[in-house]
């Protein structure tokens, strides 16, 4: 089985993706409509964070396809990218709905409306099969994806969230406990707070062209002056294009014994960053001892 996932196509990786977003975006609407005629903030709250991963799916569809386009005159990097500025819109739109939805949770506690119990109990098991049957269709492709995973996690999530606005439902239809559902709303809203605020960080570091998290750069300068040749490194960059994708830009001081062996140096240096770092793209600029910078900084261009 896993064999088979390991060698699943990119059109049939699409697919699944595609049908998760019309399922997502069907079940949208009927709990957005479910929601006014019912009455229930919860449900229109459930509605929108299956909205935000509607988005994300949508966001890692039109990705694959966009960053699959070659690098152009226009976009010498290539489009990568895309996906993390669209990443970034997302979660700002998530912070902004998680902190409205608290606010207008709290609102309710204070006058709690009349509530259709079964509307919110039906549409939340509905809603409870979609977010079920979305998680089944992106879980084999979430183990070589950091994004699909995330979006397998959301839709996992999801579930959780129906299962709780079923509960709800019932407690409003037994017991008549209105306050239940801005309870839920609340607990929804800040969630969908948390996932927002937490994920952004990374999002932003990337747009700021940070060092990748994974990489301890004092480490890898250790280890690049270490290589035969190499006397000294400086005006390191550390950056990355996509989530995986670390490169490194440097200016290399050369022993004088190893002027005329460049080519060596730079292959003892592309070994060590990919070896030991998982470092597949730099660019080196080597500079002889008698006419190197003084007093440059190890980061940055100072």
């Amino acid at each position: 089985m896993g064999h088979e996932h390991a060698h699943m196509s990119p059109d049939t990786k699409d697919k699944r993706v595609a049908v998760a977003i019309w399922a997502n975006g069907i079940l949208t609407l009927a709990q957005i409509a479910g929601g006014i005629f019912a009455g229930s903030l919860a449900l229109i709250a459930d509605a929108i964070h299956n909205f935000s991963d509607m988005a994300s799916l949508f966001i890692a569809f039109a990705a694959r396809k966009i960053a699959r386009r070659p690098a152009d005159s226009k976009m010498t990097f290539g489009y990568g990218r895309i996906e993390v500025v669209a990443a970034l819109i997302n979660y700002t739109t998530l912070i902004m709905i998680g902190a409205y939805l608290i606010y207008e949770g709290g609102m309710r506690f204070i006058d709690p409306p009349e509530i259709k119990g079964w509307w919110v109990v039906w549409l939340g098991i509905i809603a409870l099969v979609v977010d079920g049957l979305t998680a089944l269709l992106t879980y084999s492709m979430q183990k070589d994806s950091v994004n699909i995973r995330a979006l397998f996690l959301h839709n996992l999530s999801d579930a959780f969230a129906s299962i709780a606005v079923v509960v709800g439902g019932a407690l409003i239809l037994l017991y008549d406990m209105r306050w239940v559902d801005p309870a839920i709303t609340i607990g929804i809203a800040s969630y969908i707070l948390y996932l927002g605020l937490t994920e952004i960080g990374g999002t932003i570091r990337t747009l700021m062209l940070g060092s990748p998290l994974d990489i301890d750069t004092d480490s890898v300068i250790e280890a690049l002056s270490n290589v035969e040749g190499v006397l000294d490194l400086h005006h390191v960059h550390f950056w990355q294009m996509g989530e995986h994708d670390a490169s490194l830009d440097a200016h290399v001081v050369v022993e004088i014994s190893a002027w005329n062996e460049l080519e060596k140096v730079k292959g003892g240096i592309k070994r060590t960053l990919e070896n030991e770092f998982g470092i597949t793209h730099s660019t080196l600029e080597f500079e002889h001892p008698d006419h190197s910078h003084k007093d440059a900084h190890t980061y940055g261009h100072g």
